[in-house]
């Protein structure tokens, strides 16, 4: 009956719901902006100009364009539940996101999808999942759970479940590993789109990975290789977010002719960056303050990405689309006044309507499993040399070098001279006391320690620290939150941030995050650093599949060789 009413209101039969007019409408198909009227019935537009309606708002001859859409994104990053997540992104003109939830499904397997799944239901917007492709993301890590292509299966036919997603494993997939291409296919069988995550990828083995059929990537960082990938035909999403910002570096690939297999997204990004800065409206108001034209950008923020996903009816202020719409006054530097969502009102100057109810909240299981007693952080030392991690500020790729290490008792120490710093991830899924030790450049640290539940990807504890004892108090920290970060020195915690949910996000409003989280930092800043956000450094550091030299709880991983290496040189 719903889509006989839509019809008859199109027809002008019955009285739309609501009339917007007097908009300057972005049509993101032909890449004009037309005054006009925008009609609604049934949180649906069903067309433009003259139109009888229940309701009418003048919208005084400013801009309409398309709800913004986030093409991948882990919500788990932003350290809040779904509802705060949704209540705080909304406001900025995000409508619809595309969410990868593979870090709760590292930790929780399927019951942490279902749990994405069911706290994502009657939210003032439209949440969509991918389905995640590598749990665990390589077997030289210890996750919560493993799930193979039989696991994911059941999932496919979900419609809320539109790609699988970011396919990590790329050696994988070029090497033809049967449990890896049985995802793909099931994938394509299916209809969906397999997401790519292929940071450097070239060549031969670039184009293997395509013709397996991986069509997306958004881990370029230079112009040279996002052009090499579109070329090749992929579609690229540039990122920028907090601990990746690729957007300055990619901006010279934009144009006429390849912006529309582009689009934006934010991958991962903390509270701090979303309350301060804002979601894919920052994105496009750097886009835009850079040069790009304005409707361009907007296309990669809304047509671009529901096209891609196949998400038929978003993306586009046009009949049969849902009235999923942002009004702003300034096309050059666009600030949301008014955000819709199938044809209410949900946000307005800044804040969510105070009308959308929060949905009940879903409950989750506890995910801390770690014998304290096993913790030890002595390395003896083995040889003069050892391999460092090297951080790159800004980037989730690090370098790897080979260095003189400092010997006290026998022992490996960390070096605050040389700015040489121990870290170590410690397994807490299964209790194995498994834990892998190294060292880290570029934290800065003077003194004290920080530790986080939170590290890409199978979300063990990982911590780095200018001594022993302090890194040990800032895990115990972390353990006794069930999940989180915490910063500690002179054996004391001084800082800390609870994230019971699977150790990856809280339940408390967003501002309330932002405000701990930024606690942390401050405190972090005290202890010497001098990176932006040091947790989100920190929690990539454990990613064994963003290149160049890596840890998780089994040790140093080269990911240019995809294998654990040892930390002692000879």
């Amino acid at each position: 009956m719903a889509l006989k009413e839509i019809i008859r209101a199109a027809r002008g039969e019955k009285k739309a719901d609501l009339l917007l007019a007097n908009a300057r409408i972005i049509n993101v198909f032909s890449g004009e902006i037309v005054s006009g009227n925008i009609a609604v019935a049934n949180g649906y537009i069903v067309g433009f100009g003259a139109y009888s309606a229940k309701k009418e708002v003048d919208i005084g001859g400013r801009f309409v364009a398309p709800g913004f859409i986030d093409a991948h994104v882990h919500i788990e990053s932003a350290m809040t539940c779904i509802t705060e997540f949704a209540r705080a992104v909304v406001p900025f003109g995000t409508t619809t996101v595309v969410a990868d939830p593979h870090e709760i499904a590292n930790v929780l397997g399927i019951e942490g999808i279902n749990y994405m799944l069911r706290s994502s239901e009657h939210q003032p917007m439209n949440i969509y999942l991918t389905l995640p492709s590598c749990v665990p993301a390589t077997d030289m890590e210890t996750s919560g759970a493993k799930l193979a292509a039989d696991d994911l299966l059941p999932f496919m036919s979900n419609k809320r479940i539109l790609a699988l997603a970011e396919m990590m494993n790329y050696p994988g997939v070029i090497h033809g590993d049967p449990e890896v291409l049985s995802k793909i296919e099931k994938a394509k069988t299916h209809r969906k789109p397999v997401d790519g995550h292929a940071p450097g990828l070239t060549g031969h083995d670039l184009y293997a990975y395509i013709a397996a059929g991986i069509s997306s990537d958004h881990e370029c960082t230079t112009a040279q290789e996002a052009k090499e990938k579109l070329m090749a035909g992929m579609h690229i999403m540039i990122r920028e977010g907090t601990g990746a910002k690729n957007l300055k570096a990619l901006l010279p690939v934009v144009n006429k002719q390849t912006a529309r297999r582009m689009m934006w997204c934010t991958d991962d990004r903390h509270p701090h960056d979303l309350l301060e800065e804002g979601h894919i409206d920052s994105i496009v108001r750097e886009a835009i303050g850079a040069g790009l034209d304005p409707v361009i950008a907007i296309q990669m923020a809304t047509i671009n990405p529901a096209e891609y996903f196949g998400i038929n009816d978003a993306g586009a202020v046009a009949p049969g689309r849902r009235a999923d719409l942002v009004v702003f006054s300034d096309l050059n530097a666009l600030l949301m006044e008014q955000v819709y969502c199938n044809g209410v009102l949900v946000a307005e100057d800044g804040k969510i309507s105070p009308e959308i109810e929060k949905p009940e909240p879903v409950p989750f299981p506890p995910s801390m499993n770690v014998k304290t007693e096993q913790m030890d952080f002595f390395i003896p030392a083995k040889a003069k040399r050892i391999r460092v991690m090297d951080i790159i500020p800004h980037q989730i790729i690090t370098l790897q070098n080979i260095l003189e290490t400092l010997i006290s008792k026998d022992t490996a120490v960390s070096d605050t001279s040389r700015d040489i710093l121990k870290i170590a991830v410690i397994e807490r899924h299964t209790g194995s006391g498994n834990m892998g030790k190294g060292f880290v450049r570029g934290f800065s640290l003077k003194r004290g320690a920080l530790a986080s539940s939170v590290a890409h990807d199978s979300h063990n504890i990982i911590v780095v620290g200018t001594n022993d004892e302090d890194m040990k108090a800032a895990v115990d920290a972390v353990i006794k939150m069930d999940g989180g970060l915490a910063a500690a020195s002179d054996q004391q915690t001084r800082a800390r941030l609870p994230l019971p949910i699977a150790g990856l996000m809280s339940q408390e409003p967003i501002n309330e995050v932002g405000e701990q989280l930024d606690n942390l930092i401050n405190v972090a800043r005290e202890f010497g650093t001098t990176l932006h956000d040091p947790f989100m450094t920190l929690s990539f550091l454990a990613l064994p599949v963003i290149p160049e030299l890596k840890i998780t709880d089994k040790g140093l991983v080269d990911v240019t060789q995809f294998k654990v290496v040892p930390l002692f040189v000879d």
